[in-house]
């Protein structure tokens, strides 16, 4: 299976914090499943983090590298369907991420209850 983790889902998992569920936490360990972790991930994170609405220090590249998960960037392509998706959700960064996730066939872990009002697969990341 191909997982796209959301920010809270990266985050969380690094963290090891509780909110990220067991069967979500096993499908991100699972050695047959490949995780990536977009750039957009890492936009928000640097975002936020500027902003003072996140605490996170240290090196993004190197968590996701640390982990063992494979960096997505945003292509052309994902930014147009980004664009053209139903206004469900008006946050960009999680726009990006359901185009992503439906272009490059992956299954986006997340908790926001607005994601499965695409036409995306999704793994709840509080299971």
């Amino acid at each position: 299976m191909l997982l796209l983790l959301d920010t809270h889902s990266f985050l969380w998992w690094l963290d090891d914090d509780p909110a990220l569920g067991p069967k979500a936490r096993e499908a991100i360990e699972n050695g047959e499943n490949l995780v990536f972790v977009s750039a957009a991930t890492g936009w928000e994170i640097s975002v936020k983090r500027a902003s003072g609405k996140l605490d996170a220090e240290g090196d993004i590249v190197a968590w996701v590298r640390d982990s063992g998960f494979i960096e997505l960037p945003v292509e052309l392509s994902h930014a147009v369907l980004s664009g053209e998706l139903p206004m469900h959700h008006r946050d960009p960064f999680d726009r990006i991420l359901v185009a992503q996730a439906i272009l490059e066939e992956q299954t986006l872990v997340t908790v926001d209850p607005d994601i499965p009002k695409y036409e995306v697969k999704t793994l709840d990341a509080s299971e």
